[in-house]
């Protein structure tokens, strides 16, 4: 049983099932309403209605169950394969696809098109959930994924990302100029402390989190950057830009700028991936931009 404790800081009022379901990840309103019907919901101690609203102040407390275990079932998805043999998969993931199931996202992720393609041939490290997986791309990002056929190529390359000699670099474009034509956002990352779909530029409960960028070109609102990941915490690069006032274009959750029309999700690519192999290689590989970024790019050269 997960317990989950959370205080509504916020001056409007909203029912409780909403501000649950937005803020705690994992779990639907219709999870939250199964969970009040329960008594697994109360707030300042006492059992609430569905229709219950937060005022500021209050104390939620859920008693969530652990999720029931889960496997994934292949599935017949096409997949852009970079590079194969015997110990990794080198994959061009596309913009709107889960890496690995999870609840609201049981099929068509990457995962579920993996165990079509490889059967059994892929590590175990992290659970049936999430074979093969050794780091993760949201599912709004496009761009280069490694993945590890077995537990010893798995090891090998997780001790590359933990080290940070693992290469990666991504390309965005972001909303507003940024001055310097390159730096370092050097921020601690860790979950929002009221949003916990959501993470934050934090001293609480974090990790220490580093991007490198570099400007490639500037606007007139906006600025094309590369970037290059020194750690990998979740929502990293969106995190950082955003805490410099500077988001990844369309970004639905960090921005707070009007999404772009037609444009879904936010404008970063993983566009370079750089390690060495467990036969003792190196090897890198860079995907082109995809045809939502390249699109863009060339609607901001038109307007410069």
């Amino acid at each position: 049983m997960n317990e989950i404790n959370l205080v509504y800081e916020e001056k409007n009022s909203v029912r409780i099932d909403k501000f649950l379901a937005e803020n705690i990840e994992e779990i639907t309103r219709n999870a939250v309403i199964n969970l009040i019907d329960k008594g697994k919901i109360t707030v300042n101690n006492k059992n609430i209605s569905k229709s219950y609203k937060l005022k500021y102040g209050d104390e939620i407390s859920v008693s969530n169950p652990e999720p029931e275990n889960m496997k994934a079932e292949p599935e017949n998805i096409p997949l852009e394969i970079v590079f194969e043999d015997d110990d990794l998969l080198v994959v061009n993931k596309p913009k709107g696809m889960v890496v690995h199931p999870a609840p609201g996202n049981y099929s068509g992720t990457l995962v579920n098109a993996l165990l079509y393609h490889c059967g059994e041939s892929l590590s175990g490290i992290n659970g049936v959930i999430r074979p093969g997986i050794v780091h993760r791309i949201d599912k709004d990002t496009s761009g280069l994924l490694i993945v590890a056929k077995n537990d010893s190529a798995h090891n090998f390359l997780a001790k590359q990302i933990a080290e940070h000699s693992f290469k990666r670099e991504y390309e965005a474009i972001c909303v507003g100029i940024i001055k310097n034509d390159s730096g370092t956002i050097d921020k601690p990352i860790g979950r929002h402390p009221i949003k916990r779909k959501q993470m934050a530029v934090t001293a609480t409960n974090s990790k220490n989190a580093v991007t490198h960028y570099e400007v490639i070109k500037r606007y007139t609102n906006n600025t094309y950057l590369r970037l290059r990941l020194e750690t990998g915490r979740t929502h990293q690069i969106r995190v950082h830009l955003a805490s410099i006032g500077k988001p990844v274009l369309n970004d639905p959750v960090y921005s707070g700028y009007k999404p772009v029309p037609d444009f879904s999700g936010q404008c970063l690519h993983a566009r370079t991936v750089g390690f060495v192999h467990p036969n003792g290689q190196y090897m890198e590989f860079k995907s082109d931009l995809p045809d939502y970024f390249r699109n863009y790019l060339d609607k901001l050269e038109r307007r410069n």
